[in-house]
């Protein structure tokens, strides 16, 4: 039997007119890699900071290892490492010892393991956080929200600032912790990070859950995005047919998204003459408009 660690019920926080977020209702279950994505503005941090405590729901409930977050927050986030989507330090601390202060508010000795970390994603420890660039900033937040081995893991935007080098290195690091245990929540609006890494995912839009799917069903449901260069310009109906989206034809120059069998598709790239070809996965925002669009 599956044991929820993050349970979500009829969450809502209003701003005034501001959008929020409105009734949502998800669960994570343990051990998962679980993704919440949407495109910027949807309302994925201030779900993740209404369901840790950080500001109150207008109405709703968040309980995390079965309990609820406003009531044992303190007792809660004991258990709970937390990647904010920006991390603000004091300017004139040294890495190690903004990571010393983070590990005396644990019961356990972190201080072995904030340096194993801190090698893993190459980490200079000696240096001020204000001499730090943006990447290496988000490399301290990640120490900092690892290195008490937490057994549920917060991310929102974790990426960001980081060179693909070291955004490698953070993924295979985010799998050893769930292969150790730990219960992953990943919030983004990259879906090839969503992919990577996720079991599940939930869809946000305007601050309301449009559609909970596993990876495997969303990448089977995916777009693509082709586009051609023709030797000879072609008729202007020749890709209008079922599941191709947004084509736009000019001249010899051919694109749109496709979502379908592909050898469909390939079929009919193959009866026509191609001086050259890209295939290219859309941003999340094209595939958001198509899920959008069913729910509006």
């Amino acid at each position: 039997m599956s044991v929820s660690v993050i349970e979500i019920n009829d969450l809502t926080k209003t701003y005034g007119s501001a959008r929020g977020i409105s009734n949502l209702s998800f669960t994570v279950e343990q051990g998962e890699i679980f993704g919440f994505i949407g495109p910027n503005g949807a309302g994925k941090s201030t779900t993740i900071r209404t369901l840790l405590g950080l500001i109150k729901p207008t109405s709703g409930s968040a309980a995390i290892f079965g309990k609820d977050m406003l009531r044992h927050g303190t007792e809660i986030r004991k258990e709970i490492g937390y990647l904010p989507s920006e991390v603000f330090y004091y300017d004139n601390m040294k890495v190690k010892d903004l990571l010393s202060y983070s590990a005396s508010f644990y019961k356990k000795d972190c201080r072995s393991r904030f340096k194993e970390l801190a090698d893993i994603m190459n980490l200079d420890l000696n240096k001020k956080i204000d001499d730090l660039s943006l990447g290496n900033k988000k490399k301290v937040g990640i120490v900092q929200g690892l290195l008490h081995e937490p057994k549920l893991i917060i991310l929102d935007e974790p990426t960001s600032g980081l060179d693909p080098l070291m955004q490698q290195k953070f993924f295979e690091l985010l799998e050893q912790e769930n292969k150790k245990g730990a219960t992953i929540l990943f919030s983004s609006h990259i879906l090839s990070e969503v992919q990577r890494l996720c079991d599940r995912v939930a869809i946000i839009k305007e601050g309301r859950l449009v559609k909970m799917e596993k990876v495997s069903a969303l990448q089977s449901d995916s777009y693509k995005r082709i586009k051609l260069e023709t030797t000879s310009p072609i008729a202007s109906d020749y890709f209008q047919f079922s599941g191709v989206n947004e084509l736009k034809v000019e001249g010899s120059m051919i694109q749109f998204l496709y979502k379908g069998n592909l050898n469909v598709i390939t079929a009919k790239l193959a009866a026509i003459e191609i001086s050259n070809l890209w295939l290219e996965e859309p941003d999340l925002e094209e595939i958001f408009m198509h899920y959008y669009e069913r729910e509006d």
